[in-house]
């Protein structure tokens, strides 16, 4: 999905939900039958109690595979931090990923916690630490939000002073640490098989917010899909 600043309206924020159903039972009938279906399954798979965080990664073939696993554990949102990395997810590893998640782009540490708190989350240090804990033993209770480093110094000292907890992955061999892809696709797959099987976490997300999942992938797949949608939109309001 193309980028979302964290606090910009969304294109479909001022309708009511009787209109966006409106609208996406017109826009829907643009894509194929399959595709619909395919909608229907996964949207409310999807889950924002866990989301991710990238600070200052910079090589895109690990910016792309990070959110092709948020894609595949179906974890909506990425938070990336752009202090002095350009964020560039571009390229065959995604396989289009970044078409199905949104990922919000901060200039700042400071400010991306900020936003992380706002929105209710723990956040949670992907690296070992004096308080750490296994990815397997993590509390998710609450909503939670997983920070990962750049490639080749880790989290700056800002981000490790400024989370809740610390988590770290185990690890049997002589090198030091996973590549920060791999790190994040193990971490995801922990987290949301637990959160998955788990009979008392609300991480499902609720119906309007799956209706504005399917409208933003229903705008990714037809042509000029932000341009059809608009014009819609004015017919119906």
């Amino acid at each position: 999905m193309p980028e979302r600043l964290p606090n910009q309206p969304g294109l479909f924020d001022s309708l009511t939900p009787a209109q966006k159903q409106a609208l996406y039972d017109q826009a829907s009938a643009m894509i194929s039958d399959e595709r619909r279906t395919l909608f229907d399954r996964l949207a409310p798979l999807r889950t924002r109690h866990i989301s991710v965080v990238l600070e200052d990664v910079y090589q895109s073939h690990n910016a792309a595979a990070v959110l092709r696993s948020c894609d595949c554990f179906g974890v909506q949102d990425v938070h990336v931090i752009e202090k002095n990395n350009h964020f560039n997810p571009a390229g065959d590893v995604a396989v289009g990923s970044s078409k199905w998640v949104d990922y919000y782009r901060y200039a700042d540490t400071a400010t991306a916690y900020a936003e992380l708190r706002r929105r209710g989350y723990r956040i949670v240090a992907t690296l070992p630490h004096e308080k750490d804990q296994m990815i397997g033993e993590l509390d998710i209770s609450r909503p939670t939000a997983l920070v990962f480093g750049t490639e080749l110094t880790g989290l700056s000292q800002e981000a490790i002073d400024g989370a809740d907890a610390y988590v770290k992955i185990p690890m049997y061999g002589f090198t030091e640490s996973f590549n920060i892809s791999v790190c994040a696709a193990l971490s995801l797959f922990s987290l949301t098989e637990r959160m998955r099987h788990s009979d008392s976490l609300p991480w499902q997300l609720g119906p309007d917010a799956i209706l504005d999942l399917k409208l933003h992938w229903t705008t990714q797949t037809i042509r000029d899909g932000e341009a059809v949608m608009k014009s819609l939109i004015e017919k119906l309001t």
